[in-house]
């Protein structure tokens, strides 16, 4: 596990925060899941997009009623299997389905909303540290992910969506659709792909 101070203070967050939070990293992952899709033809990426955006209507439109077992029961089909002749985007497009599916057991179980909050934190570190990894050979550490630009980058972009969040004393629907709105049109992933 990656340690950063962000973990702490994830903490003092309320649960429209936490939502959001995970929504914005998951929005990030997003175009490595479409990139899987389109270079292996395995489902359709839009499946995933709607799932997303039910969790950011549940955030944004007062009143949204969403079914999250249901949404659960629809993403299940769409996680790629790891086969031995797997591309390497296979990795990180289940990561992205791994951190949906944390943040819809989230919706349906707040109790566990920090501690699942802090897996889909890690989850998208994990995936940066893992092709780091698979492209230089070093294990990336907690000890030395000071010294990786990109594993340093992603927590900087996680800490950019908390500032954001944690500045709105109450859930401000116009800036939640706006980040959501900024990371939708930057289109690019924690990995650093575009869509």
């Amino acid at each position: 596990m990656l340690r950063n101070p962000l973990q702490l203070r994830l903490e003092k967050c309320e649960t429209w925060q936490h939502v959001s939070f995970m929504a914005a990293l998951v929005e990030r992952m997003y175009p490595n899941y479409a990139l899987y899709c389109a270079q292996t033809e395995f489902a359709d990426p839009q499946a995933f997009r709607n799932i997303l955006d039910a969790v950011w209507e549940s955030q944004t439109v007062k009143g949204a009623k969403i079914d999250f077992e249901r949404q659960l029961e629809k993403l299940e089909p769409l996680i790629p299997a790891l086969t031995d002749d797997a591309i390497y985007l296979t990795y990180p497009a289940i990561d992205a389905c791994a951190a949906l599916s944390h943040l819809l057991h989230a919706l349906l179980d707040r109790d566990e909303m920090l501690t699942i909050t802090l897996k889909v934190s890690q989850q998208s570190v994990m995936s940066v540290a893992q092709l780091e990894e698979a492209q230089t050979g070093d294990a990336v550490t907690d000890e030395n992910q000071k010294a990786n630009e990109a594993v340093c980058d992603e927590w900087d972009a996680q800490w950019a969506i908390f500032r954001v969040l944690k500045s709105a004393d109450t859930r401000d629907v116009e800036m939640l659709k706006g980040i959501r709105q900024e990371l939708r049109e930057a289109g690019v992933s924690n990995l650093g792909l575009s869509l």
